[in-house]
């Protein structure tokens, strides 16, 4: 499997500040990692500023394995924004509960992070912290960055390795997550432009329903099992135009140069009538050739009958 690198010049954004989650991921790949790296506040900040040419690409998290959906990632690429996904990685976390040097838990009476991160250790905070006050931050790594640099005692974070070093802080208990093989999900974006092949790829797409009758999901789902196409994915969001009404986001295995993924999209678009492609994107974990490769085997043969059929017209 091939990766179309980024070049070394290339403005990368990603949600800060230094030591988010968000950065380690991005430093996972040794190509993001020797780009122009560029912090910013949130995640809709790094998504505009790749829209204004701020950055060339844009590095944002798009789900978890334990709270789901980073819905603000989700709802902007599904409505307000048009780009392209050129990549997907997936990041094992393990979050820490830090601290100053020499810091008991005992010693600790407030805990600060980010909200995502305090739902996925309400198990060790109800049974190690009871009495301890939890308060929120805009990030993981700005919430390190406050205890670290104001010298805040007694207070903790929950936060990663990175934060940690950054910001000149400890681990008083580590991996205080309530399930393990904790993951995240993260998506290269880009304006526009689709990687080539790797053989081991997916593509996301967000279809709207032609019309919200009975059986209207299992007809677009159809599209897929008829196929053997693997769904990795599906989310249903509201369309913002009215209660009730919803369109889905999938995400599957396969690449739109794959002959039976383009034919599932063209049957997609032809009968569902709005679909908007995401991008297909080298995949990230182990191959998955084999199952995409008889598919498209069966298409071929499935699509050369038709065709010897068509040439018996008019004979």
């Amino acid at each position: 499997m091939r990766v179309e690198l980024v070049p070394p010049a290339t403005r990368v954004g990603f949600m800060g500040p230094n030591g988010t989650f968000t950065e380690q991921a991005l430093l996972s790949q040794p190509d993001l990692a020797a780009a122009d790296t560029q912090p910013f506040d949130s995640i809709p900040d790094v998504l505009n500023a790749l829209i204004t040419n701020d950055v060339e690409m844009g590095f944002v998290p798009i789900e978890n394995a334990i709270e789901g959906a980073v819905n603000v990632t989700q709802d902007a690429l599904a409505f307000d924004l048009d780009l392209r996904i050129q990549r997907e990685v997936v990041l094992d976390v393990q979050l820490n509960l830090l601290a100053l040097p020499g810091t008991q838990l005992e010693d600790i009476h407030t805990v600060v992070s980010f909200p995502v991160a305090v739902a996925q250790c309400r198990a060790f905070l109800r049974e190690q912290l009871p009495e301890a006050k939890i308060e929120a931050a805009t990030s993981t790594a700005e919430a390190a960055r406050q205890v670290g640099e104001q010298q805040l005692a007694g207070v903790a974070t929950i936060s990663n390795p990175l934060a940690a070093e950054l910001y000149g802080l400890e681990a008083v208990t580590e991996a205080v997550e309530d399930h393990v093989g904790n993951q995240t999900r993260f998506l290269l974006l880009a304006r526009e432009g689709v990687p080539a092949v790797t053989g081991h790829d997916k593509t996301s797409v967000v279809v709207f329903q032609q019309a919200n009758e009975p059986g209207s999901l299992l007809a677009i789902l159809h599209e897929f099992a008829a196929r053997n196409i693997d769904l990795t994915r599906l989310e249903s969001r509201p369309t913002r135009r009215v209660l009730g009404d919803y369109c889905f986001l999938l995400d599957f295995e396969g690449h739109i140069g794959d002959e039976v993924v383009s034919d599932c999209l063209r049957d997609l678009k032809m009968k569902q009538g709005n679909v908007k492609f995401l991008g297909s994107y080298p995949a990230a974990g182990g191959e998955g050739e084999q199952v995409r490769r008889a598919s498209n085997a069966n298409w071929r043969e499935a699509a050369d009958w038709v065709q010897e059929l068509r040439d018996q017209m008019g004979r």
